[in-house]
């Protein structure tokens, strides 16, 4: 155990003896971020927020209801009474909530986190097999899923040896399913468990390179620390704000956008279960939303939206992360809104962004600077700064930084107290960070991350695919798309059919988001000597 953490309340002690050791973890530069010893970010959001007066102020829409600070303190109150009477779940307990973006997700996540437990969200688009791994990982007991989405869920819970309790909660706004049925009886007053401030609070799961899952562990700190660094001083955001976004909340960009800026200064979140660009604008359209969240694709759609006379003037912050902001788009935007798109990086590993524009100081192809707290360089492959403008590998340091569950890759990502982020940057002389490439072979596909090998392994379970390799292919829509180059079993004729069928399997066998949308059939794939597949080779060839 990392000695200099705060005393913890977790009777399951899983996640903090999964921590890595301490030699392993980078430098924290935590001045300015002061939080007592003893602090619950669910309380922090709900309750903490009614006795501030916040009570009446909208906190959620979604499903085409408001609630309350006050409404959503006491549902989350009942909710926690019932996962702690009910179904015994203890401090320190993982919990794994299965939903779209509506209050209830949040409502889960903010009870189970009141109720102590180490919450890991996950997408309503994965799969039995994908959440299998991530239920192994983290040896959950409990599941909360949106009843509509039961079926993959229970799949997974037939084979676990962990999974013990799947119960169902409603996403709709009925409140008619098992969790909230127990839920009406409770109590609104809920003696929150008082965590440590160092207490793991929430594990983000990031699919790596390999595919196999890696867990990133944030403390009740660091989820605090991302709204009181980039959203106050960034975002400066404010009670008069309306949230609006794309990323799912089972990303740490979508929690942190969509749920902890908003309800941390007493704004609004609208939450989308399906965050399509035309949903999107008739959010922002009815509620003069004020703060966005998406990738640059969604912002293309906006932009011709508003030349054909859509009203999105309630937007002042425009907030584009998850892959590269087109020099284009950006200018468009500040054309048509005279007012900045601000481009980002995070990372799962830090939490939330890291480095961005700020309003009074952006520039197009420029992902910015450093947010306050955190320091950032760029580093050759020797692990010394290079010069100004030359491109190497960010590394960066500050308040949040990366903590895997129990993975041999933590050696891999912090080098001697730095994150390596596996994104490669120059910087200019005035210190502003321009994005050059990934370092790996993730492709970033509408600001989703797919792993390639995971693609490839999904094709190769098809009895007419011999090998394939998976490659990113530049796309003006999407940043980029998954292409797979297929060598057939023989006597299989290559067709338009076999596209089709291939496309549905991966969509069947791993979340749909992830199939090739463009597949190539070949003869033969460039290898090394030693048989291993030179994937650089076939995007040498797009070129």
């Amino acid at each position: 155990m990392a000695s200099g953490l705060s005393p913890s309340a977790h009777v399951d002690t899983f996640a903090r003896d999964n921590l890595p050791p301490e030699d392993q973890w980078p430098d924290f530069l935590l001045e300015g971020f002061d939080y007592p010893e003893h602090i619950n970010v669910g309380v922090e959001l709900t309750d903490k927020m009614v006795e501030k007066g916040f009570g009446d102020h909208t906190a959620l829409i979604g499903n085409g209801r408001r609630r309350t600070y006050k409404e959503l303190s006491d549902w989350t109150n009942r909710l926690a009474h019932a996962l702690v009477e009910d179904l015994g779940v203890k401090p320190g307990n993982r919990v794994l909530i299965r939903s779209a973006n509506n209050p209830a997700m949040v409502a889960c996540w903010l009870a189970a986190t009141k109720a102590g437990a180490v919450v890991v969200n996950t997408m309503p688009m994965l799969r039995a097999g994908e959440l299998g791994k991530i239920v192994d990982k983290a040896e959950i007991e409990f599941a909360l899923c949106d009843t509509r989405l039961m079926d993959e869920m229970v799949a997974c819970a037939k084979t676990s040896s962990y999974l013990k309790k799947v119960i169902g909660f409603d996403g709709t706004s009925n409140h008619d399913a098992e969790l909230d049925r127990l839920a009406l009886t409770k109590s609104v007053l809920f003696e929150s468990v008082q965590t440590g401030r160092d207490d793991v609070a929430l594990l983000g799961f990031t699919s790596g390179s390999t595919g196999s899952p890696k867990a990133t562990m944030h403390f009740h700190r660091d989820i605090l620390i991302i709204a009181d660094g980039y959203a106050k001083e960034v975002l400066g955001v404010t009670p008069d704000d309306v949230f609006v976004g794309s990323p799912p909340l089972a990303f740490t960009f979508g929690l942190g956008g969509l749920a902890v800026f908003p309800l941390r200064f007493g704004a609004a979140a609208t939450l989308l279960e399906n965050a399509s660009p035309p949903n999107m604008i008739e959010i922002i359209q009815t509620y003069k939303a004020t703060v966005c969240f998406t990738a640059p694709t969604a912002y293309r759609v906006m932009l011709q939206a508003m030349e054909e006379g859509a009203d999105l003037s309630s937007l002042r912050a425009a907030v584009s992360a998850g892959e590269t902001l087109p020099s284009p788009v950006y200018d468009a935007w500040i054309e048509k809104t005279g007012k900045p798109m601000l481009d980002g990086i995070g990372a799962t590993e830090m939490l939330h962004i890291f480095v961005s524009n700020r309003f009074d100081d952006h520039k197009p192809a420029c992902t910015g600077k450093p947010v306050s707290g955190y320091e950032v360089k760029i580093v050759g492959q020797d692990g010394k700064p290079v010069a100004p403008g030359d491109v190497g590998r960010l590394a960066v340091r500050g308040p949040t930084g990366c903590r895997y569950l129990a993975d041999e890759r933590q050696k891999d990502y912090v080098v001697d107290g730095w994150n390596i982020t596996g994104d490669s940057f120059s910087m200019s002389e005035d210190g502003h960070l321009h994005f050059a490439a990934r370092n790996d072979d993730m492709i970033i596909s509408s600001g989703y991350n797919i792993a390639g090998p995971e693609v490839e392994a999904a094709l190769l379970s098809h009895e007419s695919v011999l090998e394939c390799a998976v490659i990113g292919v530049p796309n003006p829509e999407r940043g980029s798309i998954v292409q797979a180059h297929i060598v057939l079993v023989e006597g299989t004729e290559p067709s338009d059919l076999l596209v089709k069928v291939l496309q549905d399997h991966v969509k069947a066998v791993i979340a749909p988001f992830k199939y090739p949308r463009s597949i190539i059939f070949t003869e033969t794939l460039p290898k090394t000597a030693t048989g291993k597949v030179q994937r650089f080779r076939l995007r040498d060839d797009l070129n």
